[in-house]
């Protein structure tokens, strides 16, 4: 739940306790939290106002590498500080940092994640809909020397648990202090888990965050993956959520949940207990418009050049743009219920995503068909959906994906034409570190004998 106190409240809070620091952080193109601590006297200053970032933090990629290819920023601006603010209404505490307290940040003129979303958001609620999201993600843990390990190691890591294991309780047993660390310290962190198991594959776990308005989903999906992380170091342990590791092993998945409820969050707007699917016709209209969506926003579902490794046949994430009632071969998982259960999943996200953007996709996607009026006329699959290739199959890569949203004007229409620009070129960046490597795989196949 968002922070409901009012600023003078959570200053006089923050002054009894003798609080002397807090820590602030934004969100980058990938979804990596970038931040700081400042003093108390610090935040009092610009809580209301804001303060200035470098917006270099839209300037390079994962590894602070800059882009020879931005627009928005670069060299040629001088990478200048942009005005970011503070959202009073994520405070809560780090409790593996001694309760430190903790606010999220998004930029006001930036290609900010969190500000694409919440202008989703606003176009949501002037149709009249609240949205609530929820996202699960899977990921492997590795055992590694205080939860990190050098580049030249990571074909040598040892898992956490040995074996295809999933739903197992010996596992998670063996595991035990942090697997349940996870629950207990995420609870704290106010991302509250509904599920954690452990999944097919060594080391593998998987967690449902519990679902939220769809702002909050997203900031608790940002928070999910810091906080494993700085509790698994703690752990001494080194977790990934690369969306592919092994070509042996499963791809780790993000998928999001999602459903559309009235403005005062009273009625689940995709149920429909008279219809023969037991969906709204509204819920129709809003997978019409994921699917068709689908091949030109990819980008922001699959945002890395390993993405695409898992989007393949037969291992569990979807490679064609269809929808089935309850099955998990498809893109889109329609899971009709009771009037608060009944929601679509959209399966073709991946565990390396970024929330906000993610989400963004999903929710722009089902308002345009919406607002379009479509009609799901495409029949649900039934089987596998890997073999139904009627309205086509996803880019193969993330350059075919890029090009597609590049040139098709949806992706600017849906979420302005400065965004979109920027955020292709990180992705054509993206693409370009990788195609100039040499991988192990090229020297495996033709060192000797071509």
């Amino acid at each position: 739940m968002r922070n409901q106190q009012s600023l003078p409240e959570l200053l006089q809070e923050l002054t009894e306790e003798s609080t002397t620091k807090v820590k602030l952080a934004v969100t980058d193109i990938d979804g990596v939290l970038r931040g700081k601590l400042i003093s108390l006297d610090k935040f009092r200053s610009v809580v209301e106002k804001g303060f200035g970032f470098c917006d270099v933090v839209f300037g390079w990629d994962a590894e602070d590498q800059a882009y020879d290819n931005g627009r928005f920023t670069g060299w040629h601006t001088g990478y200048p500080d942009a005005l970011a603010m503070i959202d009073i209404g994520t405070y809560r505490r780090v409790p593996w940092e001694n309760d430190l307290p903790f606010f999220l940040a998004g930029f006001q003129d930036a290609p900010c994640p969190r500000g694409v979303l919440k202008r989703v958001i606003g176009q949501a609620k002037e149709m009249g809909y609240q949205a609530y999201f929820s996202q699960e993600f899977e990921w492997f843990n590795f055992l590694g020397k205080g939860g990190a390990v050098a580049a030249k190691d990571y074909g040598n890591l040892t898992p956490l648990s040995e074996g295809m294991f999933g739903y197992s309780i010996l596992r998670a047993s063996q595991g035990s202090a942090y697997f349940q660390d996870l629950f207990d310290l995420l609870e704290k962190f106010n991302v509250p888990i509904e599920g954690l198991h452990t999944e097919t594959g060594p080391g593998v776990y998987e967690a449902a965050i519990l679902y939220a308005e769809v702002l909050e989903a997203a900031d608790r999906a940002v928070l999910f993956k810091a906080g494993v992380k700085e509790i698994a170091h703690r752990h001494g342990i080194l977790p990934t959520f690369m969306a592919k590791i092994s070509s042996e092993l499963p791809g780790c998945s993000g998928h999001v949940h999602q459903s559309l409820w009235s403005a005062d969050g009273g009625e689940n707007l995709f149920f429909d207990a008279a219809s023969g699917r037991g969906i709204s016709s509204l819920m129709e209209s809003y997978i019409a418009g994921q699917l068709y969506c689908l091949p030109f926003v990819l980008p922001m579902y699959a945002p890395t050049v390993n993405s695409y490794k898992r989007l393949v046949e037969g291992a569990w994430a979807p490679t064609t743009v269809t929808w089935g009632i309850d099955n998990r071969t498809t893109a889109l998982r329609a899971l009709p219920g009771s009037a608060t259960s009944t929601r679509l999943e959209t399966r073709v996200v991946g565990s390396d995503s970024n929330p906000y953007l993610a989400m963004a996709a999903c929710l722009a996607s089902g308002l345009y068909g919406i607002r379009k009026g479509m009609k799901l006329e495409v029949p649900a699959t039934s089987g596998s959906g890997y073999a139904d290739k009627g309205l086509g199959v996803l880019p193969r890569n993330l350059w075919e994906a890029a090009q597609a949203m590049k040139q098709s004007p949806l992706a600017a229409e849906l979420f302005g034409e400065a965004f979109t620009d920027h955020f292709v070129r990180t992705r054509e960046w993206e693409w370009r570190q990788f195609s100039r490597q040499v991988t192990d795989w090229e020297m495996k196949r033709y060192f000797e004998i071509i």
